[in-house]
């Protein structure tokens, strides 16, 4: 079945396309009204990823911050929610899937713009890549404890079998995103809930084992885990509020998924503030019972054990849940890895289709199919991207892998702050209207963009030293600096050949400059 090509020509408004309209905002032929307040929120959350996050990043957070793991996940929420403010007032004036590269080209222009987008993209691919090779690591894990099968387990330790089961992975989640969102509305729902029940069963039993003195190193509650001027220096604090605001990344996929919300000028903001709830919930009450449980040490089942640190739940399912219930932790990883594989293709295929509609990129990326109305091209364009990516990462050093995925930070904080900013600047002649509009359009979204700007440059400064990340270097210089510098200069050669092939967009006369006279109010 062919594709749609929903991009207008000029002086061309056919069926099948949109004239342009509301400062050259065009629509895109997605399904409108194929989601509702509650999908739009599991989106989010799925996005995120919650228990692979927690399992991956509780024990790197406590061997930066120790005790004050649970001040340090706080710390991070912060300038996600007050980003998180920006991007729901943003959408209320331009419901666009472009999200980030649409709302900064129209406070910014279009070099900014097409920058943003392509933080969004890159940190995207990164994202899906990392994700890919973590539910293949937990299904041979899995496989390996159903079928008490050390050799099973074994397998993923083998380079060959390990990508091709990673490319069969992205595979599936690329034909099941293509196939739209509403194909797996029902799984995705059982999967956020199996993650929070197993989350909550895990924090409980955390407890009882704390308060049961199960193990050497437990210890009480104390209020001062949740002091972040506790933090021995600022350089640690920075290091752990990095890898805080890595946790929190994603939950924009709601904003990304707008044109296919109902009520798509209110419901995905609202839909982002209630999964961002809901993330901060559920990782300070397993940063708090896990470090009542065992402690944020560096021995035992410490969660700062750099034996166990990479993977704190693989390490406490047995001690903490027991044989039995204990697989389902690992369950709980796959399935949040998975889960968030598929949703991951959202923001970065909705990205392109904007791009590819408002001339940015080619214009065959804009093409929707015209029965699941989804962005086809750009869906297997970004699979295909991703497994590439790992392959060629995977197959050159694990290394670079594992320093790819620390420069993540730095495309994250960037393409955050930019919207941040876009927000107070798009909005700025509101800002003296009335006290909610300096506050909401203005004060949030400038302290968060401020803040994420602050970690952005913290993060390079630090990058520069080959310790940062796996401790390789470029002619001196570490690899994690020049992949992510390098990075973000690759998007800036794309741009300026995009800008040869498509003038009119950077000249400002497809995607236009301006503050809106009139913003919807709640």
């Amino acid at each position: 079945m062919t594709e749609l090509d929903v991009r207008p020509r000029a002086g061309d408004t056919a069926r099948g396309t949109t004239a342009p309209a509301d400062g050259g905002v065009r629509g895109k032929g997605l399904g409108g009204n194929s989601v509702g307040l509650m999908g739009s929120a599991v989106i989010g959350i799925s996005t995120v990823a919650p228990v692979y996050c927690l399992t991956s990043t509780l024990g790197s957070t406590a061997g930066q911050v120790g005790l004050q793991m649970p001040a340090i996940f706080l710390a991070g929420f912060l300038p996600m929610l007050l980003v998180a403010f920006a991007y729901r007032e943003l959408n209320k004036a331009m419901p666009d899937c472009g999200t980030s590269f649409t709302w900064t080209v129209k406070a910014f222009g279009p070099k900014v713009g097409w920058m943003c987008g392509w933080g969004l993209v890159i940190a995207t691919i990164i994202v899906l890549s990392n994700l890919a090779g973590v539910a293949t690591s937990f299904f041979w894990l899995l496989a390996g404890e159903v079928t008490g099968s050390d050799s099973i387990a074994a397998l993923d330790d083998n380079k060959a079998v390990h990508i091709v089961t990673c490319l069969a992975l992205i595979a599936v989640a690329t034909a099941i995103s293509y196939r739209g969102m509403t194909a797996t509305k029902g799984l995705q729902y059982a999967l956020v809930g199996l993650q929070l029940v197993v989350l909550a069963l895990f924090v409980v039993m955390a407890v009882q084992k704390a308060n049961s003195g199960a193990f050497a190193t437990s210890m009480d509650f104390s209020w001062s885990w949740l002091n972040p001027f506790a933090v021995k220096s600022f350089a640690t604090f920075t290091a752990g509020l990095s890898l805080s605001i890595f946790m929190f990344w994603g939950w924009d996929a709601c904003l990304t998924a707008n044109e296919e919300t109902t009520g798509s000028e209110k419901t995905p903001g609202r839909a982002a503030l209630i999964a961002m709830v809901v993330l901060v919930g559920s990782y300070l009450a397993t940063a708090v019972a896990a470090q009542m449980a065992v402690g944020s040490g560096t021995s035992g089942l410490g969660l700062a054990n750099s034996d166990t640190s990479d993977n704190v739940f693989a390490a406490l399912a047995g001690p903490i849940m027991g044989p039995g219930l204990g697989v389902l932790l690992f369950v709980a990883v796959l399935a949040s890895a998975a889960a968030s594989l598929q949703t991951t293709f959202i923001p970065v295929a909705r990205t392109v289709l904007a791009m590819s509609t408002y001339e940015a990129l080619p214009a065959s990326y804009a093409r929707v199919h015209p029965r699941f109305r989804t962005p086809g091209k750009a869906t297997i364009t970004a699979g295909v991207a991703t497994g590439v990516f790992y392959t060629v990462m995977t197959l050159v050093s694990e290394h670079v892998l594992v320093d790819t995925i620390y420069a993540l930070g730095l495309m994250i904080c960037f393409y955050y702050a930019l919207t941040a900013f876009g927000c107070v600047w798009f909005f700025r002649a509101d800002l003296t209207r009335s006290f909610r509009d300096l506050v909401f359009k203005g004060v949030f979204p400038g302290v968060g963009g401020v803040l994420l700007t602050a970690v952005f440059g913290k993060t390079l400064y630090d990058m520069w030293n080959p310790a940062y990340g796996s401790g390789s270097s470029v002619f001196g210089v570490g690899s994690v600096f020049v992949i992510g510098v390098g990075l973000l200069l690759l998007g800036v050669v794309l741009m300026l050949v995009m800008q040869r092939r498509s003038p009119a967009f950077f000249r400002g006369e497809v995607l236009t400059r301006e503050t809106p006279s009139l913003v919807v109010e709640d």
